[in-house]
């Protein structure tokens, strides 16, 4: 099997006066309603294989990767289910690896929510084997991407594992995630929000990098403007929607934001002060385990636009209020007078690089400041837009 991972800045390091600008993407994205049951299809289309492994969760594997595996059937592909349990560690990546090296798979087909895609990235590279990525939600950015979030059998964050190349291919059925979970989708949006704001700090700092060790490209600035302004027109009417399990083309626009969009943006973009926060929110244990990804994001982006005392933050807080994520530390379950929650939380933000990614000096001073004024931020929308899509969200 191939080892665990590679640096991929070390590729762009011989380039020591101007290092390059890189874009990544997978080789297909395919979205749409009802597309799932065309998963043999697609795949028959762009690949010579015979053989798959389908890695999806115990619930999972009696019905979407039960339709990918009749797809897969129709097309004279064999498949073999592999039940994914819970978490994306690396046990259970080294016993999946294990247990379909030994089936012969010529590819692999991940079909689930992020732990389950961010497994079947780790384990197709291990056995060198090409990806199929089917998300079952839009809650993430993962799924186009070139990297995992590997985590510890308890839930914490362990490591990021970098891949050489992305995805063959990702496929969404826009009519599974519409039936799907609104708090999910919502979530998505704040990951998604996050990729404008982010890239437009890394292109104008010379010194920052995005996810492929390079400068980012005017490309991916793009891809993340369209993907915010994709939020701002219709993501109310798709939270509205996927509320009521109904599918249209708000839907549509907001499934191609959080996943092709906001996934090309993050990775090509850069990172910058707002996932620094949201991937450090973990290290307090009651958001740890009662938040989503995304809505860590959100209250990141609502610290970064407060850091650099950006026109859009006000504009921002208001989309994420109507939409229901998180704008306030107390909508996280904290209090800023919890010093030592907010300490851990400046000490592990601070540790990444990302961060200081910021046109400005980002140390304990500024980020608190930062994290006060949008707190005031957030409370002043809340009073002003309510937050009861927060609370129906929350309940």
């Amino acid at each position: 099997m191939a080892e665990k991972s590679y640096d991929p800045s070390e590729v762009f390091a011989h380039a020591a006066k101007i290092p390059p600008r890189v874009f990544a993407a997978p080789q297909r994205y395919i979205q749409g309603a009802g597309v799932l049951e065309n998963t043999g299809h697609y795949v028959k289309s762009l690949m010579r294989v015979n053989r798959a492994g389908i890695l999806a969760s115990k619930r999972g594997l009696s019905s979407q990767a039960a339709q990918v595996a009749e797809s897969l059937t129709a097309q004279s592909i064999e498949s073999v289910a592999a039940e994914f349990n819970g978490e994306c560690s690396r046990l259970e990546i080294e016993m999946q690896s294990a247990a379909l090296l030994e089936q012969q798979i010529d590819f692999l087909i991940a079909v689930g929510g992020g732990k389950v895609v961010d497994a079947g990235k780790c384990i197709a590279h291990r056995l060198e084997v090409p990806v199929v990525v089917v998300p079952t939600l839009a809650s993430t950015d993962a799924p186009c991407s070139a990297l995992s979030v590997v985590y510890t059998p308890e839930g914490s964050t362990d490591y990021v594992e970098f891949f050489r190349q992305n995805p063959e291919m990702v496929i969404v059925d826009t009519d599974v995630v519409a039936s799907g979970s609104e708090r999910f989708l919502v979530a998505g949006m704040g990951d998604a929000m996050a990729t404008w704001f982010e890239a437009r700090v890394c292109l104008n700092n010379p010194n920052a990098r995005n996810m492929l060790g390079a400068l980012p490209t005017l490309a991916s600035y793009a891809i993340g403007q369209t993907c915010a302004h994709a939020l701002f027109e219709h993501g109310e009417v798709a939270a509205e929607s996927v509320r009521q399990n109904r599918n249209n083309e708000s839907v549509d626009r907001i499934v191609e934001a959080n996943t092709l969009l906001s996934g090309l943006g993050f990775e090509s973009g850069g990172l910058a002060l707002a996932h620094a926060v949201a991937v450090s929110f973990p290290a307090i244990e009651v958001v740890h385990d009662n938040y989503l990804h995304g809505e860590m994001v959100a209250m990141g982006t609502m610290i970064q636009l407060a850091m650099e005392q950006s026109d859009d933050a006000e504009r921002v807080a208001k989309f994420f209020a109507r939409v229901g994520l998180p704008i306030h530390f107390g909508q996280l379950s904290l209090a800023l007078s919890q010093r030592g929650h907010l300490d851990r939380l400046i000490e592990a933000t601070l540790q990444r690089a990302i961060a200081h990614h910021m046109p400005m000096p980002v140390n304990a001073e500024s980020l608190r400041r930062a994290i006060d004024d949008a707190h005031r931020l957030g409370r002043a929308v809340a009073a002003e837009v309510g937050d009861e899509r927060y609370r129906q969200l929350h309940k």
